[in-house]
């Protein structure tokens, strides 16, 4: 396997953290528009990330927090965003950076995705053959009725279409025994 240089994984999550940045950013603006509301999962123990002892108590490695109804105070910057939300009726303010986020998923339309994590020094280290690669971040679809985010649909790999001298996407389910 040739190695990536490039590193299309870490683009790729790069490229959906800066969505969750522009919606995020929109919103501290104008508001939510319509029924749009956000469940956001990020790691609690991700450097930048501040919240109270008590809730960093009660979510040690993990946290879902949705801004919907009841949230203030939202400020968006280039590496992260800011909130006021009430817990237990006890108000609280997070710091959360974009690289902490795990998960971004819109109910009103049945929209998210989920980020692989990477620590630092893979995400600057040329991808090689002897790597596994990291299958980006990819938007899902949920059911109505799911109120989770569902794992990512299996990858798409490029291949080469000799006819048109382009190249088609195919679906690895297509090589697979049945």
């Amino acid at each position: 396997m040739p190695v990536d240089y490039i590193r299309y994984d870490v683009l790729a999550q790069a490229a959906l953290r800066g969505v969750v940045r522009t919606v995020l950013a929109d919103v501290a603006k104008k508001g939510l528009p319509g029924e749009h509301h956000f469940k956001i999962t990020f790691a609690t123990t991700a450097p930048g990330v501040r919240l109270s002892e008590r809730m960093r108590g009660q979510y040690p490695d993990a946290m879902t927090i949705v801004l919907q109804h009841q949230f203030w105070d939202l400020t968006v910057d280039d590496d992260g965003f800011e909130v006021g939300l009430s817990f237990g009726g006890i108000p609280e303010r997070l710091a959360v950076p974009f690289d902490a986020v795990t998960a971004f998923f819109d109910p009103a339309v049945q929209f998210g995705f989920q980020f692989e994590t990477l620590d630092k020094q893979a995400a600057e280290e040329p991808s090689g053959a002897a790597q596994v690669p990291t299958p980006a971040p990819r938007p899902i679809a949920v059911e109505k009725t799911e109120a989770t985010l569902p794992a990512p649909a299996a990858p798409a790999v490029l291949a080469s279409d000799e006819k048109s001298g382009g190249a088609e996407v195919v679906r690895l389910d297509r090589f697979r025994k049945k």
